[in-house]
């Protein structure tokens, strides 16, 4: 969607006419079926203003394409301005112009990122506009079949028409971006400069044709892209696929390849930790976006997208593969079938509603299976660790036949975690309450399974293995408040009688903790390390399992305020107490589970609940 489209001589006769501002809200009215924020408005105000003065220059050819608010579809991210036109040899170019008002800004560490006033908000981290640029134009060139087809062009760049050189916006530190899609700033040298950019890249007009093609253009990954993920993949042993893997991805390829919209197929593989579901599903996403197939690989949890991304692209090309991944939220509002296949990770984590305060869409099984031909989920019931995940088996198989779909169950039994122990994990049932297995004991010359005294000696064990390849870390219950959240110099986790204390991950490292340089340091919890494998785990049991004559025993009440796994937990048990129950006891001890199951090689626990030392 593009909200206005015009060439440059009516979008000057609009901007001298009219006011611009109020024709594009208008346009934007009847485009979105909404009202423009106030924050929007005021942005076309002085923003398109400050383009019209950039256009006012007789060498650019009035017959040149201009669109306004160009949606780029499968996200919910808008292009602020482009122009359309051609090379001399013809060749199709398109300018994209990312917008700000920005007047002040500040160098943030972190790669790609400033720290800026944004929309009248506080201060706050965000993409560089250099970056947003050009992260767009990679986004275009990766999935818009008009773009690759024709060789169109893309030239990003920025124009803060409000900002004053300050040495900050154009930091060495951001050189890569801006080399990539330079920034323009405010003063009549930097305006010749942009117009210098434009007439460049724009030599003759096309009376927006370009912009009509891309607008309609069919939405499909790039062979460029699709050979560049493959390719990343390819010679990756963690990413290799064995046994019953290799047969449940097969017959996923071979559904995705039946689906159409008459004919929709949900495929619902079931596998308990270990047993490679992520391994499947991004072989799945590779191989589907390798066929043509618009593919995403979607999931609740932000950490196992993080990790994936950055294990699948190098440094300054994650972007151009980040439209194959999304959260599970974002499918309140999509159209039926637009997507050839969506491949959900970890479907257990499924909610019911969408947003952040819980406020959008109807039901998240139900909106993924509508907006894709071919859904695939992969799910554990013994893997549900909050009270709104609702992504159960038999729930996924209910709202596929409300969908009328083909309904095809598979299952990966084989373990290639715990060093390949079946036994470990049934042990773990039994240990943990989950429920009763032959496994009361451990064979542990299979897997390096230890219960440590202290949380010192666990921590310098897992500090000790990570020397080796970065693959140990440390994770706990969430029992201890994050308060270094807000002050980096608090202590999170402190087991006093120990010594003890530490902090939980750290803000900065966010979805990557668990591949962060350094953050052996800290410790994880169920949020940052679901979906994702180490070769060694240390885990601390936290006071919400104790053992009560030797009977594991779950005390919700132990969780910290500030978990939201169990949030609300009280009120439900004054509705409902004996379902509140079942679910919490279940939540408790799936989490504990999930935690000790991270290990390829090894898992080390410290139980602080002191009835259970020495087991």
């Amino acid at each position: 969607m593009i909200v206005y489209q015009a060439t440059k001589r009516t979008f000057l006769h609009d901007t001298d006419h009219a006011q611009i501002e109020d024709v594009v809200e208008r346009a934007f009215v009847q485009r979105a079926g909404r009202y423009a924020s106030d924050s929007e408005f005021r942005s076309w105000r002085h923003s398109l203003a400050a383009m019209a003065r950039v256009l006012r220059d007789s060498e650019i050819p009035d017959d040149i394409g201009i669109g306004i608010e160009f949606g780029i579809p499968q996200t919910s991210k808008r292009i602020d301005f482009i122009v359309s036109g051609k090379a001399d040899d013809g060749t199709p170019h398109l300018v994209i112009v990312e917008l700000k008002q920005w007047s002040s800004s500040q160098v943030s560490e972190k790669d790609g990122i400033i720290v800026a006033n944004r929309g009248g908000r506080a201060e706050t981290e965000g993409p560089h506009p250099s970056y947003q640029a050009w992260s767009y134009a990679a986004l275009l060139n990766g999935f818009n079949e008009a773009i690759y087809e024709s060789g169109t062009e893309l030239c990003p760049c920025a124009y803060l028409h409000n900002y004053k050189d300050d040495g900050v916006i154009r930091d060495a530190r951001y050189a890569a971006y801006l080399d990539k899609a330079p920034v323009f700033l405010d003063g009549a040298e930097e305006l010749a400069k942009l117009r210098g950019f434009i007439k460049q890249h724009v030599r003759k007009g096309d009376n927006g044709e370009l912009l009509y093609s891309i607008e309609n253009g069919r939405i499909r990954p790039s062979k460029m892209l699709a050979d560049s993920v493959a390719k990343m993949l390819k010679g990756n042993e963690e990413f290799v696929l064995v046994d019953d893997q290799k047969v449940v991805h097969e017959t996923c390829l071979a559904k995705a390849a039946q689906a159409s919209d008459a004919r929709k197929q949900v495929v619902i593989v079931k596998g308990g930790p270990g047993t490679g579901k992520s391994v499947v599903a991004i072989n799945l996403l590779v191989n589907l976006t390798k066929r043509g197939q618009l593919t995403k690989y979607v999931s609740k949890n932000a950490a196992p997208r993080e990790v994936y991304k950055q294990k699948l692209a190098g440094h300054l090309r994650q972007v151009e593969i980040v439209n194959l991944f999304a959260g599970s939220g974002g499918f309140h509002d999509s159209r039926p079938n637009v997507f050839d296949t969506l491949v959900v990770d970890e479907a257990h984590r499924l909610n019911e509603k969408s947003g952040l305060y819980g406020n959008l869409g109807q039901n998240q099984v139900m909106e993924l299976i509508r907006s894709a031909r071919c859904t695939i989920f992969f799910a554990d019931d013994d893997q549900l660790v909050t009270l709104s995940d609702i992504g159960r088996i038999a729930e996924l198989e209910r709202w596929a036949q409300a969908a009328g779909a083909e309904v095809t169950r598979l299952e990966l039994a084989s373990q290639f975690r715990c060093a390949g122990s079946d036994g470990y994990i049934a042990w773990l049932d039994n240990f943990l309450g989950i429920r009763q297995t032959a496994n009361t004991d451990l064979d542990r010359n299979s897997f390096d399974f230890r219960i440590v005294d202290s949380p010192v000696e666990l921590h310098d064990l897992i500090r000790e293995k990570n020397k080796l390849n970065n693959k140990a870390r440390v994770v706990a219950g969430y029992c201890w408040d994050w308060k270094s959240k807000k002050d980096l110099k608090a202590w999170d986790i402190e087991i006093p009688e120990y010594g003890y204390r530490s902090q939980w991950n750290l803000d900065k490292d966010g979805s990557l903790w668990i591949i962060a340089p350094n953050s052996v340091e800290q410790v994880g919890c169920i949020h940052t390390c679901q979906g994702l494998e180490l070769d060694y785990v240390g885990v601390i049991i936290g006071p919400d399992l104790r053992w009560i004559d030797g009977e594991p025993t779950v005390f919700p009440e132990s969780r910290s305020r500030m978990d939201r796994s169990v949030r609300g937990w009280k009120t439900l048990m004054k509705k409902d107490p004996n379902a509140t129950r079942e679910r919490l006891e279940q939540i408790v001890r799936n989490t504990y589970k999930t935690l000790m199951s991270r290990g390829m090689k090894g898992c080390y626990v410290h139980i602080t609940d002191l009835a259970e030392r020495g087991a």
